[in-house]
């Protein structure tokens, strides 16, 4: 059985909510005057301007990041820069794709999993009750961000289905996957778009939903599909109690044959064996249920395993969100709406306040009013909400506490 999860999740950063939807929800409150309804809704419009500019930016710069490592790409790259020595330079000084994606899955509250938490979910057992293996050591880079972690139950079946027991699991709400695949010293990229497998150097970008912590292994194109010990185990043990069942009804005469001629080449015994025509159809017949009985194994042992590569297929078919350079676009849609909302909470409620606010009171009050209003418990990201506000010219800081400024 997988193992034991912990009994509560921590606190995470994203906020399950539209920012139109939030928009809405701190309208409805009632607390601001119409001269303040129309100035929230102003500087809210204002927010989402800023931030659409910012992160088209972030967005022309991941375009041409990738443009050198994207597999699916059907455009042609061209080098105009005759200097290689100034081109090398400013390559130097660019930020690297991975960066700039850290950045990016940051502003859209993803949290990385690090190496030892892939790790332990690579050597968890699978929910799938499939043995999952997959060699990290044939990409150059690997990095998995999630966003959204839930504690889930589903119940299980074991002793032939005989049994069910109530299985606690910690379930990512979505996960990216990048990799980098290796480029061999001295090689040349393949030119042919045609290739099936991702040429070397390209990076592979991945978005999954409702990925099971135990099962991240899933995600990876290397993947191998195994079988565990109670498979095997329900597979020889029929197979040696059949295999005696031939070799006691079927074989009996092969064998006495068998042993003769090998007896008589030996010269353990000097009564010569005669192969006649009963002696070759007994003998035929005896190696041709050995052979049909070893392929009926080998097809139960492929079928077996077959149906768990559909069952792994089919999974991921309905969990995969997008691939490549489509994944930017979700990303920055992403961040972009949780700038916004972030931006725009820490704005009504300064704007809500009689008098100013430390940033500590503010954000246990955002916090107590999804907690108590929506019933969402969440760790907002207070100082980062405030420090937009003022980039923004929006709100101020005097002696500790916060207020909004007047326009």
């Amino acid at each position: 059985m997988p193992p034991s999860v912990p009994t509560s999740t921590p606190l995470l950063r994203f906020i399950p909510f539209r920012k139109k939807d939030i928009l809405e929800m701190c309208l409805a409150e009632g607390k601001l005057n119409q001269e303040q309804q129309q100035q929230f809704k102003l500087q809210a419009n204002h927010i989402q301007q800023h931030f659409h500019h910012e992160f088209h930016s972030i967005q022309e710069q991941l375009k041409d990041l990738y443009a050198v490592h994207d597999p699916d790409a059907d455009t042609r790259l061209i080098n105009l820069t005759a200097d290689k020595q100034s081109q090398k330079n400013q390559q130097s000084q660019d930020p690297t794709l991975a960066e700039l994606l850290a950045k990016l899955l940051n502003s859209a509250n993803y949290e990385i999993i690090d190496r030892e938490a892939l790790q332990k979910a690579l050597e968890s057992e699978s929910m799938f009750k499939i043995r999952l293996s997959v060699d990290l050591d044939e990409f150059d880079e690997v990095l998995l961000y999630s966003r959204g972690m839930t504690e889930r139950e589903e119940t299980v079946k074991y002793c032939f289905g005989l049994l069910k027991k109530p299985l606690r699991f910690i379930n990512y709400d979505r996960v990216v996957l990048y990799i980098r695949f290796k480029q061999p010293a001295g090689t040349q990229e393949p030119q042919d778009p045609q290739a099936d497998s991702p040429r070397p150097g390209s990076i592979m970008l991945k978005l999954f939903q409702n990925v099971p912590q135990a099962d991240v292994e899933m995600l990876f194109p290397n993947t191998q599909v195994g079988m565990r010990l109670m498979d095997k185990l329900l597979i020889g043990i029929p197979a040696l109690v059949s295999g005696g069942i031939v070799l006691t009804t079927k074989l009996g005469a092969t064998l006495v044959l068998l042993g003769s001629l090998l007896g008589y080449w030996l010269g353990t015994h000097e009564q010569q064996v005669q192969l006649d025509k009963s002696a070759l159809i007994a003998l035929g017949a005896g190696l041709g249920a050995v052979v049909g009985y070893l392929w009926k194994q080998f097809s139960s042992y492929k079928n077996r395993k077959l149906r768990f590569t559909q069952a792994l297929t089919q999974n991921l078919y309905f969990k995969l969100l997008d691939n490549n350079a489509g994944v930017f676009y979700r990303l920055i849609n992403d961040a972009e709406e949780s700038e916004c909302k972030e931006t725009m909470l820490a704005y009504y409620f300064l704007l809500s306040n009689d008098q100013p606010v430390s940033s500590h009171q503010l954000d246990q009050q955002i916090e107590q009013w999804f907690a108590d209003k929506w019933q969402c418990k969440l760790d907002f990201e207070i100082d980062d909400a405030l420090k937009k506000l003022s980039t923004l010219s929006l709100a101020s800081e005097t002696n500790g506490l916060w207020s909004v400024i007047k326009t």
